[in-house]
């Protein structure tokens, strides 16, 4: 990802909306928009967004997980199977 080339002042965004979503969609890198000299936001593909938030909600899950681990909150894959079971069949 070249973020120098997706560098736009606010200017550019609004007059060039219809061109940048386009180019997101075909492209998927996102734009960099500045506002006085300063970045102000970031402007991505939904598509784009979507993976964003799945990858962030996955690492999410991992820290979750060696937070378990460390405090040792786990359990051995028998233990955990026989509490499975137990629960399935008192909703059977």
């Amino acid at each position: 990802m070249s973020l120098s080339a997706h560098i736009k002042p606010i200017s550019y965004l609004k007059a060039n909306a219809a061109k940048i979503a386009e180019e997101l969609k075909q492209e998927g890198e996102a734009y960099i928009i500045t506002q006085n000299g300063e970045a102000a936001m970031v402007v991505q593909s939904v598509a784009e967004y979507e993976k964003t938030q799945e990858t962030l909600a996955l690492l999410k899950m991992v820290a979750q997980s060696e937070r378990s681990v460390e405090q040792e909150k786990t359990h051995d894959a028998k233990t955990a199977l026989k509490s499975i079971r137990a629960r399935l069949n008192c909703h059977e």
